[in-house]
């Protein structure tokens, strides 16, 4: 019987699609823009490749800003008839609206903490003296920086007595960032501002000044700052009230070519860390003793493709993270005198580590089966206990100053809001800090781990999340979710914003997909270069999965993902394209052939590998290329590409390509739209922006599989 009703469901449910796309097909026919087609073409290894659409590549040209004018504005039309979106905008800022407060961290006499009060467009820092009795008073309000809210705070660093603080700002999403110093005690603006500074840290060398890392920017040579090829990054020391064109030079530029340097002071002031990197999988780590002017840096490890990075010193003794040797992890300690006498201090495990310290200990976050575990170590590597979490999912934090007695750590998970925990480091007991209250009930969803087969029989784990009660009958709204590159691994996290997708019989689904790094190396490696295939596997598995145990089915999928994991739902929709109904590629790598080409992707090559490696990697790279495998006369899955207009680490070109292709070739009713955030970069600037990006795809999504929320 229950087979019987099943399959009426089905035909009731499919002949709802017909007649609703039936509707749907007459009440939004789309007039796509007109995209023009210049006659370009590039040869690799004798191999003509045409590229009509290069011109827009060019950002700074009036005929690409009108293009995206005329996108953005069919892409708006079609958004704005959706008759839901505005209740489910309404919805979304209803979840997010709710106090988020940041652990707090002691810098001199206050202690400090982020604090959005509900739906600020960025958090507000505050601080209190310490041991005073005494309510927060406001430090500073990046609200204040920009009517608009596309200025931001991004990154700060007081001096070791608390004195000073360096903090940068972003303008418009990008990258490149600007540096203010201020008194803390007057809150008085010290100096200059510092331009022109992109992938940096800060780390101040006691009082004096502090070492930033920038590259020079290609607007000097009347070239896009925002898609321009960087290549030499600069790792320097500012001396406090000087002017920036007196700045020292420490480490790159051409004499020492990286595309990453960055560099980072020891706790007790002593030495200065520096990491130079031709690619994002690993760095060479040098130790400069700041005691002698003249030291010159000592090489602690010299290989571009490995890691090691120092957790902390004592004195002349550095503990080190490294992947040599240990594809996992390990912990090592050097004395400076024999930079290469390596001793094992956290021997490598089955299991990713990652490690910090704080209050004299050592401690570590395992992953397993992308689930954290957390052990206390001391400095000898000797376990002092496992560290108990509230439930399955992902914690972060665990790191003080070395005088500390308790640290503060947060805890999340896909149904558990971020939630922060104070925890004294020698008896090992956690309290509960700050809870957030949200209009939501936790113990009403699901979570569950399942672990499938890809198309090599690699077992792949996934995260489903759901509510109870939503049955596995094949018609619900699901979203899949991935990114599967640069050892990055995707752990249970909360959103407030996805609740609303939750809340209304939608299912979420994240597949740890090979190329991240839920288990190491080799899980990463895996995932790379001539092995990227695997990834795209991966992910088409995980699909074929939720539907053939019934979460979903064809007609009720979508999927999302971002930066790298837009490349990666772009190439498995070309792939696949039966096997979707909608796909959200956001600010994606999807010119292979080009991408290393602009700005710093070339340090993604390690990850991808380039056309002018060798014949046979050009011709990897062709196949699945985004913009280069699309096929004419071809019905692809509803589309939105989302990009913005100030995105310099994936620049736009990658995304306006794809979508001048995808216009051209695509047949059928289904809309392949793109939407282009303005004072927008890699990633939304602010709440609002945040908010309205997520009830557009939202919006999209429902739309297209012919259903809505219930608000």
């Amino acid at each position: 019987m229950r087979q019987i009703k099943l399959i009426l469901e089905k035909i009731i449910r499919n002949t709802f699609i017909f007649l609703f796309g039936m509707f749907w097909s007459c009440e939004t026919s789309i007039q796509y823009p007109e995209t023009k087609k210049i006659t370009h073409s590039d040869f690799y290894h004798g191999i003509e490749v045409s590229d009509p659409y290069r011109w827009l590549e060019d950002d700074m040209s009036n005929e690409t800003g009108e293009w995206v004018k005329s996108q953005n504005k069919v892409t708006s039309k079609f958004l704005g008839k959706i008759g839901f979106r505005k209740k489910l905008e309404r919805r979304i800022k209803k979840l997010n609206d709710y106090e988020k407060i940041g652990a707090p961290f002691k810098e001199g006499d206050y202690e400090y903490f982020y604090k959005n009060s509900g739906l600020q467009n960025h958090s507000v820092v505050y601080r209190t003296r310490i041991g005073a009795d005494e309510n927060p008073e406001v430090f500073i309000d990046p609200n204040t920086f920009s009517k608009d809210g596309t200025v931001a705070l991004r990154g700060l660093s007081f001096t070791k007595d608390g004195s000073l603080l360096a903090y940068m700002i972003t303008e418009g999403g990008s990258d490149w960032r600007k540096i203010i110093v201020m008194n803390t005690k007057t809150k008085e603006i010290i100096g200059d501002t510092l331009k022109d500074v992109k992938f940096s840290g800060l780390s101040w060398k006691n009082n004096d000044g502090f070492f930033y890392s920038s590259y020079d920017n290609p607007s000097e040579e009347n070239k896009s700052e925002l898609s321009a090829k960087t290549q030499y990054h600069k790792l320097y020391f500012h001396r406090l009230n000087t002017p920036q064109a007196q700045d020292k030079l420490v480490y790159g530029g051409k004499k020492q070519p990286n595309r990453y340097v960055s560099g980072s002071v020891t706790e007790d002031q002593r030495y200065l860390a520096i990491y130079a990197g031709q690619n994002t999988s690993g760095s060479q780590l040098y130790i400069k003793d700041l005691a002698l002017s003249d030291s010159k840096p000592i090489k602690i490890q010299g290989d571009y493709f490995a890691r090691a990075s120092v957790i902390t010193n004592k004195k002349k003794t550095f503990y080190l993270y490294t992947n040599i040797e240990a594809p996992n992890g390990r912990i090592v300690s050097v004395d400076l005198s024999r930079p290469n006498a390596w001793k094992d201090v956290v021997p490598e495990t089955e299991n990713v580590m990652y490690p910090s310290s704080g209050g004299g200990n050592l401690f570590v976050r395992y992953l397993v089966d992308a689930k954290s575990q957390i052990m206390q170590y001391d400095l000898n590597g000797k376990i002092i206990r496992e560290i108990e979490l509230p439930a399955i999912g992902s914690a972060y934090g665990f790191s003080a100053k070395e005088d500390e007695y308790d640290l503060y750590y947060s805890f999340s998970s896909y149904t558990y809001p971020s939630t922060i925990f104070n925890y004294n480091i020698e008896s090992g007991e956690s309290s509960l800090y700050r809870q957030p209250e949200i209009d939501f009930e936790p113990s009403d969803y699901i979570t569950e781990q399942v672990f499938y087969k890809s198309k090599d029989q690699t077992t792949v784990p996934m995260f489903i999340t759901y509510k109870k009660g939503v049955d596995r009958n094949s018609a619900n709204p699901t979203i899949l979710y991935g990114y599967g590159g640069f050892n990055i691994s995707q752990t249970p996290g909360f959103s407030a914003t996805n609740i609303a997708w939750l809340e209304n019989g939608g299912v979420y689904a994240v597949a740890n997909i090979r190329g991240g790094g839920e288990y190491g190396k080799k899980w990463h490696k895996a995932g790379t270069q001539m092995n990227k295939q695997n990834v795209f596997d991966d992910f088409i598995a995980a699909a074929e999965y939720l539907i053939s145990e019934n979460y979903t089915s064809s007609e009720y999928l979508a999927i999302r993902g971002g930066s790298n994991g837009g490349l990666l739902v772009a190439a498995v929709m070309i792939q696949r394209p039966e096997l979707f109904k909608v796909v959200i590629p956001a600010v994606g790598v999807l010119d292979m052939l080009r991408y290393h080409q602009f700005t710093a992707g070339a340090g993604w090559s390690d990850d991808y590998g380039t056309a002018d490696d060798s014949k046979e990697m050009f011709k990897y790279l062709l196949k699945y290329s985004p913009v280069h495998a699309l096929k004419p006369d071809t019905n692809y899955p509803a589309t939105l590409v989302t990009t913005a207009d100030h995105d310099d680490r994936v620049v736009p070109a990658h995304s306006f390509k794809f979508a001048a292709r995808l216009q051209e070739f695509h047949v059928g009713e289904s809309p392949v739209l793109i939407r282009i955030q303005t004072r927008g970069g890699h990633g939304s600037v602010s709440m609002d922006q945040r908010m309205e990006l997520y009830a557009d795809v939202f919006s999209f999504i429902w739309y297209n599989m012919g259903s809505r929320p219930k608000i």
